[in-house]
C-alpha cells in the first residue's frame, strides 16, 4: 500500500484492501474517507467491506463518493466538511490518490496559497498545475475552509 502525504493531517492513497486497515491504523490514521464509487471495484473491494474494517480497528468511516465526471462543487462541500468533522489525521482513497488530491486541493483553495498546494499535490506524486486557474477561481468565490 502506497500512502502519499499532502499534509501533516491528510493524505491519500490508491485503492485500499481489507488487509490495509492494519497497517492504516498502526501508521496513526484516525479517519479513513472513500472518494471511490462502488461500480469502480471488484467485490472484495467494495465500500461496506473496508468500512466494516475500518470501524473494527477502531477509526472513523466516511464516503464522499464520486467518478471523475461527477465531481463539483457539491463534492467540494462535502469533503471538506468532513475534513472539519473526522479526528485527523485522514486518509483519503481512490483508484490512484488522483481525485482525493483534486477534492483537497479544492477544499483548500480559499484557506491555503495556491503554489503551497500545488507544491504539496506534487511532492505526493500528483501533478495538479492544469488546474490552477480552477483553483484561483475558487479561492476568489470561496468562503475559506
Amino acid at each position: 500500500m502506497q500512502i502519499n502525504y499532502l499534509s501533516p493531517d491528510y493524505s491519500v492513497a490508491p485503492q485500499i484492501a481489507v488487509a490495509d486497515v492494519a497497517t492504516i491504523a498502526e501508521a496513526g490514521f484516525k479517519s479513513v474517507i472513500c472518494n471511490r464509487p462502488d461500480q469502480e471495484n471488484l467485490e472484495t473491494h467494495q465500500i461496506a467491506a473496508i468500512k466494516a474494517e475500518v470501524i473494527a480497528a477502531g477509526l472513523e468511516f466516511a464516503e464522499n463518493v464520486f467518478a471523475p465526471s461527477t465531481f463539483g462543487p457539491d463534492k467540494i462541500q462535502r469533503q471538506s466538511e468532513l475534513l472539519q468533522e473526522l479526528p485527523s489525521p485522514v486518509l483519503a482513497y481512490c483508484a490512484s490518490g488522483t481525485r482525493c488530491s483534486i477534492v483537497w486541493a479544492f477544499a483548500h483553495a480559499s484557506s491555503m496559497d495556491i503554489d503551497s498546494i500545488l507544491t504539496a499535490t506534487t511532492s505526493a506524486g500528483y501533478q495538479l498545475s492544469h488546474l490552477r486557474p480552477q483553483l484561483e477561481s475558487t479561492a476568489l468565490n470561496r468562503v475559506a475552509v
